[in-house]
């Protein structure tokens, strides 16, 4: 099963790498669930035309108790990808970690992947600080692989430096591993050469070059990932060249 994680800067475009990246990977077939990890809970959102879902969080606050099945706190979107967000506290009252460890610990209890029997499972998680909650996904087993999302600028480069060597961090407990770098286009100077030099130096390969494109644009103001709105563009040609090269790697390893 492919168990991948998205980090990267806030801003950089994880939500919009992963949407397409799940979206591409249920239309070549596969059963995915994709988790969003951060407190705004807008990963899923391109998923589900446009329309939000309500986090785990907001429903435990609602509610006096837990809930008994997955479909409270879930929707299924796009190529029946299972959509699921963490959430976080109301603002300025706790811990944003605390709602992936929360979450996490609720869809074990439910028993989601023993139930759903994904093919894919993907994590999008806010990654300018990897500490607590954030560290879940690589921390506690639920994602085998990362990839950094980062373009040529300077602060999202300093985010996936950072996000590497915590990674790195955790790989002599049989943790999470790096598996490359999503080069999420914003057509700075010299960006290409930017980023490569940031792989070479870390030992690691540039995944995907997702070029910086209106179409993207276009069609999240349609509520819809390219994938949905054109699966024949260039971008989403790229998005479905990385799934299909993570389907291939996932099965050799079988």
């Amino acid at each position: 099963m492919i168990k991948l994680a998205l980090y990267g800067k806030g801003g950089i475009g994880k939500s919009t790498c992963t949407a397409n990246l799940s979206a591409a990977l249920a239309s070549l077939g596969k059963r995915v669930i994709q988790i969003g990890c951060d407190p705004k809970a807008d990963s899923t959102i391109n998923l589900l035309g446009g329309q939000p879902l309500q986090p785990v969080m907001d429903y435990l606050r609602e509610h006096d108790d837990e809930p008994d099945r997955i479909e409270q706190i879930s929707k299924v979107g796009f190529g029946g990808i299972l959509c699921i967000e963490t959430g976080g506290p109301t603002p300025g009252l706790g811990c944003a970690g605390r709602g992936i460890i929360t979450t996490f610990s609720l869809l074990e209890e439910l028993e989601l992947f023993k139930t759903f029997k994904p093919d894919a499972v993907l994590y999008d998680v806010l990654g300018d600080v990897v500490c607590g909650g954030f560290a879940a996904p690589i921390r506690e087993g639920y994602a085998h692989d990362v990839l950094i999302v980062t373009s040529g600028e300077k602060m999202a480069l300093y985010a996936a430096n950072n996000i590497n060597r915590a990674v790195k961090n955790f790989e002599d407990r049989s943790y999470a591993k790096v598996k490359g770098v999503i080069m999420n286009r914003r057509n700075v100077e010299n960006e290409e050469e930017k980023v490569r030099a940031f792989a070479d130096g870390a030992g690691l390969s540039i995944a995907a070059d997702i070029p910086r494109s209106a179409d993207i644009i276009k069609y999240e103001d349609m509520g819809k990932t390219v994938i949905e709105g054109d699966p024949g563009c260039e971008t989403a040609k790229r998005f479905f060249a990385l799934a299909q090269r993570l389907i291939d790697e996932d099965e050799s390893n079988e």
